[in-house]
C-alpha cells in the first residue's frame, strides 16, 4: 500500500498552487455529489453500503483524525469543536460492527460525553443501558480515532460492555 500511494504522489506532483488548486475542485465535486444524493439511498463504500449522511460523517472523521496527525508533530494549535458530536454520533453507531468483528457480542452502550465547550452534555444510545462510556468528547473520539489509547483517555467505562466497547470503539470500516 505504501509503493502504490508513493507512486500516485510522485504521478500527480506539481507545483504548490495547482495541489492546492485540484484539491478544491476535488472538494467542490465531493460536496456537490453529496448535496445531490438521495439521503435515504445507501451508496457503495469500502465493506458494504451506507447512507450519504453517514459517508459525509465517516469522511468528515477521517480529514479530523488525519488533522490531529498534521498538527501534532507541528505543535499547531487543534481545538476540540462542536463537529465533534458527529464523530462521537459515529462512533456509537458503529459500536455494533467494532464489537463484531472482534468477535465479540453487540451490546447496548451509552454514551455521556462533555461537550468541548465543557457544559453541553453528548448522550447516545438507551439510558437504560447497562454499560456506559462517560468523559470528555474530544478523548472519546480520539480513542474511536485510535489516535489515544482508551487507558490513558481519562474516560470512566461501566457495565459489562463498557471496558470492551470503549477498547474496540472505531471510526472507520476496516
Amino acid at each position: 500500500m505504501d509503493e502504490r500511494a508513493d507512486a500516485a504522489v510522485r504521478a500527480e506532483r506539481a507545483a504548490p498552487a495547482e495541489v492546492f488548486a485540484r484539491w478544491q475542485r476535488a472538494r467542490q465535486a465531493a460536496l456537490a455529489a453529496m448535496r445531490a444524493a438521495d439521503p435515504d439511498v445507501p451508496v457503495q463504500w469500502m465493506v458494504g453500503t451506507i447512507k450519504p449522511a453517514t459517508l459525509a460523517t465517516t469522511r468528515l472523521a477521517e480529514h479530523w483524525a488525519h488533522g490531529l496527525d498534521i498538527a501534532g508533530p507541528l505543535g499547531a494549535e487543534f481545538p476540540d469543536t462542536a463537529r465533534l458530536e458527529h464523530i462521537a454520533w459515529l462512533a456509537h453507531r458503529t459500536l455494533p460492527y467494532a464489537l463484531s468483528l472482534a468477535g465479540e457480542q453487540p451490546a447496548p452502550v451509552r454514551l455521556e460525553l462533555t461537550a468541548p465547550d465543557g457544559e453541553r452534555v453528548w448522550r447516545f444510545g438507551p439510558a437504560d443501558a447497562a454499560s456506559a462510556i462517560t468523559g470528555p468528547a474530544g478523548a472519546f473520539c480520539r480513542v474511536a480515532a485510535q489516535r489515544l489509547d482508551p487507558a490513558r483517555s481519562g474516560l470512566e467505562a461501566s457495565g459489562p460492555a463498557g471496558a470492551t466497547a470503549l477498547r474496540l470503539v472505531r471510526t472507520y470500516a476496516a
